[in-house]
């Protein structure tokens, strides 16, 4: 069993920058053995793909957010960052840590990012 739980969501004007972080407990060693990521849905959207770090194919990135949001990992404190720059009114959303073990995925209860234009 593996528990997420994302925090550092809040409002910040368009142009700021947040970081994000997803704490994993339970049953896991390393952080850095496992995919982890991040999605996001806006107010009547869906739940799309953001950002993963993954030992096996490296850090990828959605269009939207390419050159702009940067995934991290810190073993040691089992903690995922997503740092967030130049942020714009089309990031608005509520922001979900996710991982996968042993055919199984997780997910958190998410944070709230909004974005003020």
């Amino acid at each position: 069993q593996v528990q997420l739980v994302e925090s550092g969501g809040g409002l910040v004007q368009a142009g700021g920058s947040l970081r994000l972080s997803c704490v994993v407990s339970g049953s896991i060693s390393s952080i850095n053995d496992i995919p982890v990521g991040w999605h996001r849905q806006a107010p009547g959207k869906q739940r799309e793909f953001v950002a993963l770090a993954s030992s096996v194919d490296g850090n990828t990135y959605s269009g939207a957010v390419k050159g702009r949001f940067t995934i991290t990992r810190d073993n040691a404190k089992k903690t995922v960052y997503l740092d967030m720059n130049r942020l714009k009114p089309e990031d608005t959303g509520v922001y979900y840590c996710i991982t996968s073990r042993l055919g199984v995925t997780y997910w958190g209860q998410g944070t709230q990012v909004t974005v003020a234009s």
